[in-house]
């Protein structure tokens, strides 16, 4: 197990890479290095992201392989299926709860007021905990409630303000939000997100949103970091990761750290569990970071919030190419 979690404080903010990404002055030498949000509250720059980890013993395996690595931010959520076995997992460790980072979504069909409060009460339930570290909503927009999006996501809102000045949640945001959502967030909303969890990797980079978050304070949380496997095929990345002795996996996870993105990639195999962790040994170069961040494209994303007619082709896409 690893020791306690150091506080490493963000100083400064620059520009790296031909994008131009703002950058917080961290020294990332492990993965419970913290970044801080903007209400104070401490999160671990890299985490275990259990999306697709079955509510079985190979999940539990998986879990059980990245609490002995030594993660200590876990990134759940309801819509995954595995909360109680997470719940169950983080109790048999005899892992301190206050040395854990949890983060959970609200689920799409439980938006609105009443019942965003009664699933985060379901959530907590399921986890074994009292309270959560970050809460996020998981989509802006939800299928069949296309044209009452803006009303669901302020009524889930509210609840989520209510849960933060409660203390029963340290930092609540939003998962997948683009810059015109937000938009219509802060319409209403008394608390500015915390938190932006998208799709980051190099191949998608979102700068429109990226930089718009960092205007107003709000973390970016990279989900799918590693890119489905475009940028692995990539012969520039191929040879980059063997010039640096790392893996195109490693290579990717560095990339989202040293833009200052919180990231959480989720496999189910042990050896790339603890390969996915092991970043903090070497760091990528101005023209390494200018090399990935000219891979990026507008249309390598899994799934596309607006664009809910191609959910279900490309859930399947992902699930088939997910290697997790």
């Amino acid at each position: 197990m690893e020791a306690g979690p150091k506080t490493v404080v963000p100083v400064d903010v620059t520009a790296t890479g031909s994008g131009k990404l703002a950058q917080p002055h961290v020294r990332l030498t492990g993965k419970c290095d913290r970044y801080v949000l903007s209400n104070g509250v401490e999160i671990p720059c890299l985490g275990f992201g259990t999306y697709m980890v079955p509510n079985d013993e190979r999940g539990e395996r998986a879990i059980c392989c990245a609490l002995e690595t030594g993660f200590r931010h876990i990134d759940t959520a309801a819509q995954y299926g595995n909360e109680d076995l997470l719940g169950r997992v983080i109790a048999e460790s005899g892992i301190p709860r206050g040395e854990l980072f949890l983060t959970s979504k609200l689920r799409n069909v439980d938006q609105g007021y009443e019942s965003a409060l009664k699933a985060f009460e379901k959530t907590c339930r399921d986890l074994g905990t009292d309270y959560l570290d970050l809460y996020l909503i998981h989509w802006p927009k939800v299928g069949g409630f296309e044209d009452a999006w803006r009303e669901r996501v302020w009524d889930s809102w509210r609840a989520f303000e209510e849960l933060y000045a409660a203390g029963r949640v340290r930092a609540i945001g939003v998962s997948n939000f683009l810059v015109h959502h937000l938009e219509v967030l802060l319409e209403r909303a008394s608390v500015v997100p915390h938190v932006n969890q998208i799709e980051l990797n190099p191949t998608y980079q979102q700068r429109e949103t990226v930089t718009w978050c960092r205007e107003r304070g709000i973390q970016l949380e990279a989900w799918a970091p590693l890119g489905r496997g475009k940028v692995a095929r990539d012969q520039h990345v191929v040879e980059m990761a063997e010039r640096l002795g790392k893996d195109v996996g490693q290579i990717c996870v560095r990339w989202a750290l040293q833009h200052g993105f919180v990231t959480m990639p989720k496999s189910m195999r042990e050896e790339r569990i603890r390969s996915n962790s092991e970043v903090f040994d070497f760091e990528l170069s101005d023209e390494d970071m200018t090399a990935l961040d000219a891979l990026n494209t507008t249309d390598n994303y899994t799934f596309h919030p607006d664009r809910l007619e191609e959910w279900a082709v490309r859930v399947a896409a992902a699930h088939a190419e997910s290697g997790v």
